[in-house]
């Protein structure tokens, strides 16, 4: 028997809520096996990011390189990556070992607001890291920030999804949920079939959304690795972080924005 492997590059999250630390609760709960490549300890919670200590990064690739050389991988999720020396670095190391079912979550900006990413490494990403993966989901100010323009509202997603796939090379999973109407539509867009596809979900009222977009591209990557096609790997994490809000909404957990409840399917029914 053997697992379905998920490694994960990403920074750790003191509070748990996001980072490593949802990648590796979201990967689990999909059903695979998480191991992970530190980038950068940052000093966090429920209220906000208060500093970011980068990784060494002989040592990023040395966590990469241990586990990909033994372990080895179904899929990667990569996540916070703050200056174009990181970029570069994992872009390397990953082409060493032609790392499959890429998932790039382009982290820029904090749920608090907190820039995560230098100026430097925006283009770096775009140009290096970006064509190596199979698909990227980024937000709504993550996809500005890529696109260099502002997206004003719902109808501008398809064509904003569209040009990040920079001429059908990546997928595009472009979140919705920045935009302020009630019912949410995700944008999809398949670059290997040339489909687009809407993923519409109702917007939950809740603060608990710390960590949503590394929950989302965790459960993606673990969907891949799973074996299941684009479209279906889509819908099934757009399925699993919705219902890990819903969940999650009213739990009260520290003053700021709580995480989601990764777990939901796992309660237990009885005390040890």
């Amino acid at each position: 028997m053997h697992y379905q492997r998920v490694l994960t590059i990403a920074g750790s999250d003191s509070g748990g809520g996001a980072g490593i630390q949802a990648d590796i609760k979201t990967i689990s709960a999909c059903g695979c096996y998480a191991a992970s490549a530190i980038t950068a300890i940052t000093v966090q919670n429920t209220m906000g990011v208060e500093a970011v200590h980068p990784v060494p990064v002989s040592v990023i690739s040395g966590q990469i390189r241990a586990v990909l050389s033994d372990i080895g991988a179904d899929a990667v999720k990569i996540g916070m990556l703050h200056s174009a020396e990181v970029v570069e670095a994992v872009k390397n190391t990953l082409e060493v070992f032609k790392a499959p079912n890429i998932v790039l979550d382009p982290v820029m900006i904090s749920t608090s607001g907190h820039r995560l990413i230098e100026a430097s490494a925006i283009e770096t990403l775009r140009s290096e890291l970006m064509p190596m993966a199979r698909i990227i989901t980024p937000n709504i100010p993550e996809a500005e920030l890529l696109l260099n323009r502002e997206i004003r509202g719902q109808a501008d997603l398809p064509d904003a999804a569209r040009e990040l796939s920079q001429n059908d090379r990546i997928s595009v999973f472009l979140k919705a949920g920045h935009l302020t109407d009630d019912r949410l539509t995700d944008i999809f867009y398949n670059a290997e079939t040339g489909q687009l596809t809407e993923l519409l979900s109702a917007r939950i009222k809740t603060v608990n959304t710390h960590g949503t977009g590394c929950t989302l591209s965790s459960a993606l990557a673990a969907m891949l690795a799973r074996g299941m096609n684009l479209d279906d790997a889509a819908r099934a994490a757009k399925k699993y972080i919705n219902e890990a809000i819903i969940s999650g909404a009213e739990y009260e957990i520290g003053y700021g924005h709580g995480p989601v409840d990764h777990f939901y399917q796992l309660k237990f029914k009885s005390e040890f």
